[in-house]
């Protein structure tokens, strides 16, 4: 009786320390999102809304992202709706590996509109194929109505998805991009230098 249970309190030590060993040697959910969005640097890809309406106001218009510079610790990514280059998504690599999320918003003279930089950071390294980014302080100062506001991208071989729901709202913006298929780059977004 004493030999068996030794012998299951050595294979559950055994279990533990390759468990232990196997979540220190793996990357954090939000370095390998990083490289593998990275990896679509210069490309652009066409978009459709997901479940939309004719009141939505992406509607029947062609709908590109380009994910035009990757730089250390940040990612721009112009929103093309259409003739409209007014959108980009802003990523950066924050500190502890979170990533934090801000849109912004042009006029086609360059000025910044009177909404912009709103977005938030992920609470956590988040998933390999998901990032979180509820709405942070700054976008409840600006817009009190997004306060319960919850963006997230999911990113994988096939496809990248732009999603924001407010809580407590049944609307919900979901736009899905092709990966499998590279269109021509759209003009540079209004605000921005080549």
């Amino acid at each position: 009786m004493k030999k068996s249970t030794l012998l299951i309190i050595l294979l559950f030590i055994t279990i533990y320390t390759y468990a232990q060993r196997d979540q220190t040697n793996q990357e954090p959910g939000s370095t390998a999102f990083w490289e593998n969005l990275s990896k679509l640097c210069g490309k652009s890809f066409e978009g459709e809304m997901l479940n939309a309406s004719e009141k939505d106001q992406f509607y029947g218009k062609k709908l590109v992202m380009h994910v035009r510079t990757c730089e250390d610790g940040k990612i721009t990514i112009p929103f093309h709706v259409g003739d409209d280059h007014s959108r980009t998504w802003v990523l950066t690599m924050e500190e502890g590996g979170m990533i934090k999320l801000k849109h912004d918003h042009r006029h086609e003279d360059g000025s910044e509109d009177r909404i912009t930089q709103y977005g938030g950071t992920s609470s956590n390294s988040g998933m390999s194929k998901i990032q979180f980014f509820p709405a942070d302080q700054e976008t409840t100062d600006l817009i009190p109505y997004a306060a319960t506001n919850v963006w997230w991208i999911t990113l994988d071989e096939t496809s990248f998805t732009y999603n924001l729901r407010r809580i407590n709202n049944d609307t919900a913006i979901n736009v899905k991009f092709d990966l499998t298929k590279e269109v021509e780059t759209p003009p540079t977004p209004w605000g921005w230098e080549d």
